[in-house]
């Protein structure tokens, strides 16, 4: 792990991706982020494709957001994520048949833990719970874990730091990190990576999209 968690960026708004997640993109292409995702909803997968091959032409690692609860649901979003060809599953709750096709076709699974519910989401339960279903999660084969850490109804702070000091495997703290306030609770915690997404949709951190991942990669750097 680096010394400031990875900043993964998220074309996303309200839990769905962007209509305008192409042309959001094409104006960010040469940022110093290197993580960048979606939502399985609402644009056609074969925007997706496109977007997700721009993407990776440009150098960058992708990752599909999942955020569906039913494994039919679940399982049609993962095999989304093998058909546009992304580095990374992030959401849905762990099934066997998700983490086996991520297995099959080399796609790194984070699920949620917790009980997530709704759209956007949030999260509810105990954080024992949560550690214990994490770790069973990665024994069965699952690369990391997906925390709403602060869409919690608990305490978020608390949650993400003992988390992430309990789970000994890529923790991705996403949802609702809003503030450089939150951003240093987040390096304290010191997670993997976190998300931003609907904050750079309504200029949290500045400007284009492009300036506020800038200021974001330097306050990491600070």
């Amino acid at each position: 792990m680096t010394d400031a968690p990875e900043l993964v960026v998220m074309l996303t708004h309200n839990d769905r991706t962007a209509e305008n997640a192409y042309e959001v993109f094409e104006q960010c292409a040469d940022s110093p982020a290197l993580y960048w995702g979606l939502k399985e909803k609402p644009i056609p997968p074969h925007r997706m494709k496109e977007l997700f091959s721009y993407m990776k032409r440009k150098g960058k690692i992708t990752g599909l957001e999942v955020v569906a609860y039913t494994e039919k649901e679940c399982v049609a979003g993962a095999e989304l994520a093998v058909e546009c060809g992304t580095d990374m599953l992030m959401g849905t709750m762990f099934f066997d048949s998700i983490n086996s096709l991520c297995t099959r076709h080399g796609i790194k699974y984070l699920p949620f833990v917790g009980t997530v519910s709704q759209r956007p989401s949030i999260l509810e339960g105990s954080i024992d719970d949560m550690v214990e279903e994490a770790n069973h999660c990665l024994e069965k084969g699952a690369w990391g874990i997906d925390l709403l850490g602060y869409r919690y109804t608990g305490d978020p702070v608390k949650l993400n730091r003992e988390f992430v000091s309990r789970v000994d495997a890529p923790v991705c703290i996403a949802g609702s990190i809003n503030s450089y306030e939150r951003i240093d609770e987040v390096k304290k915690a010191a997670p993997w990576s976190f998300t931003i997404g609907g904050a750079f949709f309504e200029h949290y951190f500045g400007g284009p999209v492009s300036e506020q991942i800038q200021n974001v990669c330097n306050h990491l750097r600070a």
